[in-house]
């Protein structure tokens, strides 16, 4: 393993960026905008179990290309209204059940646009309501988290349960102490994290874990040196991430593993100019041709906000480090 910048193979310096590669910026807001008017297209349709999660994707990554007010606010608040369930939860969108996954991703999208007090509005129940139903799916025995009343557990949702909480202000309404041993069950002899104790280590899943942990302040459980070498180890020779090992890179780990990195302040044992140019190099703009083959078409939002929030903590890195360097 090169040790030049931590244990990962991102260690050597590369040239700057082609001069050519620059984020279309004008082109994904637009692209953003214009989702919710395609519904003549069957893949609209096809999609509707994730039109809440897409709704925080598209909000994150105007946000992060600095159109905050590019979606209208008050249609984006009762779109959200509109998806929670008498139990206090959210579904995907309106008439859907309730679940983990898109409860926290209805608080984050209030949170974000500062609307949070809209909840108490709500005729299922405010900001109360919505935690007693995330605090319910906790299993008190082991500490972990179910998605949803069929009781699939998984990390995912014991980090979404977690955040949600915070930004509510309700963790005292679970066994935080509890949770956090149960993700330090599901650390693996790598450092990294599964899903469940003993489950197979992915980038995913560490985010998940590493971010329960950061919420918790219980990041001195981890194994961070250990923990930072699995994850610089994901940095392919394209300058690209993968989510385990053998594994070919996507774009969407630019964010898994970036800001697991960041958590753990260790962003510089890999090499940011070559994952930098790997992004750019993902990117698709209206006047390329569509069948090219890439990790960033111009029908993928999660891929395309992992995309912009790579690029965002990159550039907050830097500026850090030019600041420090001065």
């Amino acid at each position: 393993m090169s040790l030049v910048s931590g244990p990962g193979r991102g260690g050597q310096k590369t040239n700057a960026l082609p001069d050519e590669l620059a984020l279309a910026i004008d082109q994904h807001v637009k692209y953003i905008q214009q989702l919710d008017t395609r519904k003549d297209e069957l893949q609209y349709w096809m999609t509707e179990h994730l039109r809440l999660n897409g709704v925080y994707w598209g909000l994150t990554a105007l946000h992060l290309m600095g159109h905050p007010n590019a979606l209208p606010h008050d249609q984006t608040v009762q779109f959200v209204l509109e998806c929670q369930n008498p139990d206090g939860g959210f579904g995907a969108a309106p008439g859907h059940d309730s679940h983990m996954l898109y409860t926290l991703s209805a608080v984050q999208i209030l949170a974000t646009i500062n609307a949070l007090e809209e909840l108490e509005k709500s005729k299922h129940g405010g900001g109360d309501k919505v935690a007693a139903f995330v605090a319910s799916l906790q299993d008190r025995e082991t500490g972990t988290f179910a998605g949803d009343e069929w009781g699939e557990q998984d990390t995912r949702f014991l980090f979404c349960a977690l955040l949600a909480l915070a930004i509510l202000d309700k963790t005292d309404l679970v066994d935080v102490n509890k949770a956090v041993a149960y993700v330090k069950a599901c650390e693996n002899f790598d450092g990294s994290y599964g899903r469940i104790p003993g489950a197979e280590s992915h980038s995913g899943q560490v985010y998940t874990c590493v971010g329960a942990l950061s919420i918790t302040k219980r990041l001195d459980l981890a194994n961070l040196d250990r923990l930072g070498a699995w994850l610089s180890e994901r940095q392919l020779p394209n300058g690209g991430l993968n989510g385990r090992p053998e594994k070919l890179e996507d774009v969407c780990y630019s964010w898994w593993v970036l800001s697991s990195l960041a958590m753990i302040d260790k962003v510089h044992w890999i090499d940011k100019t070559k994952l930098t140019n790997f992004i750019l190099r993902c990117q698709v703009t209206m006047h390329e041709s569509r069948s090219r083959t890439t990790l960033i078409s111009i029908d993928r939002i999660p891929s395309k906000v992992a995309f912009l929030t790579g690029l965002a903590i990159w550039l907050m890195y830097s500026t850090l480090f030019s600041v420090l360097q001065a």
